[in-house]
């Protein structure tokens, strides 16, 4: 039974000749699917269905579900079809330690030296974030999380842990859309308002601090939700004698 969802909106390829072309167009489209959970995991892909859908070859199809295979976001078995991977909780915990571990540190060398400008940066973003709050606007909001984070490694000026931070922030994108929640949101705005605080009274542990309770509240919230949705972690399924 083919059960795969195209109700996502696809936009315009690039044309012919141009950078990226149709196959990183595909891959980028349906990344973002499964990212978003447009595409949920354990959900059956077919190849026929996309190739109608996107109006192109069966090669960007697969060169997509090859780069989308490498990120373990597609599980591709032969003789039995594409599916979008199950989440790894193992995964999300790791990739949690890592940033927790960066964070952390950043924010405490960003508060020693942050300028105005930073600061003024950091302040809009949080209205902004109340604003899509109000507005029930997920996608706004998740966004303007993941600014707020972006705005403190720019004050931070080292590219390298930036790159190294955002690797692991891509390892999570699924989970943190899971949490999307209008409760979540309002715990985050209160997070990251503690945090900004603590930055602007030059308060260096207290602010590192506070990120660590952020992060750990987001971990804390995950475990939680993946206790609850055992369905959708690759490594909480049950065992035929009934355990985890």
């Amino acid at each position: 039974m083919n059960n795969t969802a195209v109700s996502f909106d696809i936009p315009t390829p690039p044309r012919k000749g141009t950078r990226g072309g149709a196959g990183d167009h595909v891959y980028l489209v349906l990344r973002e699917a499964i990212v978003s959970l447009e595409l949920k995991p354990g959900q059956s892909l077919d190849k026929q269905v996309f190739v109608e859908r996107f109006g192109v070859s069966r090669a960007p199809i697969y060169d997509a579900f090859t780069r989308l295979q490498a990120e373990a976001l597609v599980d591709v078995v032969p003789q039995r079809g594409t599916t979008v991977s199950l989440i790894k909780i193992s995964d999300a915990r790791e990739n949690m330690f890592l940033r927790r571990a960066i964070e952390v540190e950043a924010v405490r060398a960003v508060t020693r030296n942050i300028s105005s400008n930073h600061i003024e940066a950091l302040k809009q973003n949080l209205r902004y974030q109340s604003a899509a709050v109000a507005s029930g606007d997920k996608a706004g909001f998740h966004r303007f999380d993941l600014e707020f984070h972006a705005v403190l490694f720019e004050a931070l000026g080292f590219e390298r842990v930036k790159a190294f931070a955002e690797t692991a922030r891509l390892g999570l994108d699924r989970v943190r859309r899971l949490l999307n929640s209008r409760r979540r949101q309002e715990f985050t705005l209160q997070e990251h308002q503690a945090i900004l605080d603590e930055i602007q009274q030059r308060n260096v542990n207290a602010a590192a601090n506070a990120m660590g309770a952020h992060l750990d509240a987001v971990m804390k919230e995950l475990e939680t939700f993946a206790a609850a949705n055992p369905e959708l972690f690759a490594d909480l399924q049950t065992k035929p004698d009934g355990q985890l």
